[in-house]
């Protein structure tokens, strides 16, 4: 190229990679529609009732009304300042941590036993499946007016029986030492048959070949369980805990019927103690913050557990 002749202009070549990728772009769209079609009605009522919700709590909690009829007033963050202060709720915190781990293990390890004792199908083991599925189709609020009679004092069925062996007879809800204990014993009873299902599905994915493998090579039951169907069921294990937790801070139906938070407090529950801060004492602010910290802290071991999950999966 002589001195004279002027350089040649660089010519822009992106426009047709640009139409490529819009067109692709366009194309998955065309693809997916019928697909988001199809769950347009479900994102719908999850923005109106879960999300819109969960953002009214959030802007809730940022204010205070004095009355109902008061106007509100920006507070920031003093709601959640108070609710952490409030020695009613870390009692709730502490009520529902035991009655987390109270309900959770008991129901956890009843689940894995029935589902290993009925892991063969016949018509034996699917009429007990049944059966042992039977209360969770009964609603909370009926089965805790079932147990209220069964811990009756005195004329109970509980005391009808046990009666007959101790020389003092308990007042389940009554004694503020062992009500939270009574009040586990309806969730573990509605909870075990749930949580088997899962642990059910769980033992169709061992394999088969190499259960043959280990019993000819003359392991035992045990030593099958240990190093072979607790190892598979790892995955199940995660998921069942994360929902019985959930379920043992959401489930406060039989709190309601059965003690009403006490005798002194000692049932009462962080949704029991958010039902409390907006019903009974109409404080919607600070009952939006307990809602707020609840669900952080329902999240967070949420994704935990999904992500302790998925490094399994994807280290396996």
């Amino acid at each position: 190229m002589s001195l004279a002749e002027p350089a040649a202009l660089p010519v822009a070549t992106s426009a047709a990679p640009r139409l490529d990728v819009l067109k692709r772009l366009t194309t998955r769209f065309k693809a997916s529609l019928p697909a988001y079609l199809l769950l347009l009605p479900s994102l719908i009522f999850l923005a109106l009732f879960t999300y819109g919700a969960m953002g009214r709590v959030l802007v809730d909690a940022l204010y205070q009304r004095a009355t109902p009829k008061a106007p509100v007033r920006f507070v920031g963050l003093d709601n959640v300042s108070a609710v952490l202060a409030d020695p009613a709720f870390t009692g709730a915190v502490v009520n529902n941590l035991i009655y987390a781990v109270g309900t959770a293990v008991p129901s956890i390890a009843l689940a894995l036993l029935f589902a290993l004792a009925l892991s063969r199908t016949n018509a034996v083991s699917s009429a007990l499946r049944a059966a042992l599925f039977l209360p969770v189709l009964i609603p909370m609020v009926a089965a805790s007016a079932l147990f209220m009679f069964v811990f009756l004092p005195n004329v109970g069925l509980l005391d009808y029986y046990i009666g007959r062996l101790l020389p003092v007879l308990p007042n389940w809800l009554g004694d503020p030492d062992i009500a939270l204990y009574a009040i586990m014993v309806i969730t573990i009873w509605k909870n075990a048959g749930y949580y088997m299902l899962f642990f059910l599905a769980g033992l169709q994915a061992v394999p088969e070949d190499v259960m043959e493998a280990a019993h000819l090579d003359g392991a035992g039951p045990y030593m099958r369980l240990r190093h072979i169907i607790l190892p598979e069921l790892k995955p199940t294990f995660l998921f069942v805990i994360v929902i019985a937790t959930l379920n043992a801070v959401t489930q406060v139906d039989h709190v309601f019927v059965m003690t009403q938070g006490g005798p002194s407090n000692s049932t009462n529950l962080v949704l029991f103690y958010i039902y409390q801060q907006a019903v009974e004492h109409y404080d919607v602010g600070k009952a939006s913050a307990a809602t707020l910290l609840t669900l952080a802290a329902l999240m967070s071991l949420t994704a935990l557990s999904f992500r302790t999950m998925a490094n399994r999966e994807g280290g396996s």
